[in-house]
């Protein structure tokens, strides 16, 4: 992509109308100037009409790809169509923006960024957990150096849901389950923080009574002086730890989501600096030796999700998220798979 600043409005085009793009995509696009919704494919073609007026509509996304004049393409559709969708996207010249998990095989991604890069467009992944504010805290509470050396680290990602449920995050055989809607959230951020481990122990289980994905994951990351083990459990009805990061000079522990995703849900718009702040009784603590205090949660912002993502399709800079990041996340998921059908650690190549 060329260096030349842009300013004009990116034309986007939505794969898919369910709960992601509706939820997570559309509140930033409809908010932000950079960007103009432009094309929508969904089979409710009357709903679609009635809310998205001014975007056209097309029945599939195949058509869709091959037909608008939508500069990026946000694809929300499920996780087994990824890989076909961004190839045809790619292939008609337009930017992508994948909703996670990236790809369901290593081979798949890979042929992606080599086609993005060969047609010089971006590809990049909805890792939007990055800009969580109680994520944006431990951040910062390790480059102060507040904890000390990190030993431990623990990331959950709980709900209570004992009930299969007839939806295909539950029950396609090709990227279905929580390993893989879940798992790619709790595995970024930690990549984030320490890096790449040296190796992966894990087990993953199908648990609930009718289930046929994984529905349980303890993952255990392996690194020279600490470990991070990762968490995802469908039978949490109680209050949820979501962050336990202890160090040699304390410890921070977190309980409860961030709470942007909830007020997306309850139909908040991103339209202020502090939108995504998360109120007083819901911060986290940080404990030391003889005292512990409140530890004010640092501000949520997906919308700089979208600032980032517009600066590199106008000006070349980097994504927010690249696909060579979101494709580890896919590497280790599989080997965390190997690991647990092996009942053994298995090493980071």
């Amino acid at each position: 992509m060329n260096n030349k600043i842009n300013t004009r409005v990116i034309k986007t085009a939505i794969v898919g109308y369910g709960f992601s793009a509706k939820t997570f995509h559309l509140p930033f696009i409809d908010t932000r100037p950079e960007f103009e919704v432009s094309a929508i494919s969904s089979s409710q073609r009357n709903i679609v009409q009635q809310e998205w007026p001014h975007a056209e509509h097309y029945f599939t996304a195949e058509e869709m790809l091959q037909n608008s004049e939508a500069q990026l393409v946000i694809i929300t559709a499920p996780n087994d169509v990824h890989f076909s969708l961004a190839k045809l996207a790619l292939e008609n010249n337009k930017h992508v923006l994948l909703e996670k998990p990236f790809v369901t095989k290593i081979e798949d991604g890979e042929t992606l960024i080599r086609l993005a890069e060969e047609k010089n467009l971006l590809l990049s992944v909805y890792h939007n957990r990055r800009w969580d504010g109680d994520f944006l805290t431990i951040k910062k509470l390790i480059a102060e150096n507040k904890l000390g050396h990190i030993k431990h680290f623990e990331s959950h990602f709980d709900r209570f849901r004992p009930n299969v449920r007839q939806r295909w995050r539950e029950q396609s055989q090709d990227g279905g389950g929580i390993l893989f809607d879940l798992g790619p959230h709790l595995i970024d951020q930690t990549l984030q923080l320490f890096g790449l481990p040296e190796a992966v122990t894990a087990q993953c289980k199908v648990m609930r009574e009718g289930s046929t994905n994984i529905d349980y994951f303890n993952l255990t990351l392996h690194y020279p002086d600490k470990l991070a083990r990762l968490n995802a459990s469908l039978f949490s009805a109680g209050p949820n730890l979501r962050f336990n990061v202890q160090g040699d000079r304390g410890n921070y522990i977190k309980l409860g989501l961030d709470p942007q995703e909830e007020r997306l849900k309850a139909g908040v718009l991103p339209n202020t600096r502090d939108w995504g702040k998360e109120n007083q009784d819901q911060c986290g603590r940080l404990y030391f030796e003889a005292s512990s205090q409140a530890e004010v949660t640092e501000c949520g912002d997906y919308q700089h999700f979208y600032q980032q993502l517009a600066d590199a399709i106008r000006n070349g800079t980097p994504p927010p998220v690249s696909a060579e990041d979101a494709l580890w996340n896919i590497r280790l998921i599989e080997l965390a798979m190997e690991s647990s059908r092996l009942g053994k650690t298995m090493k980071v190549e």
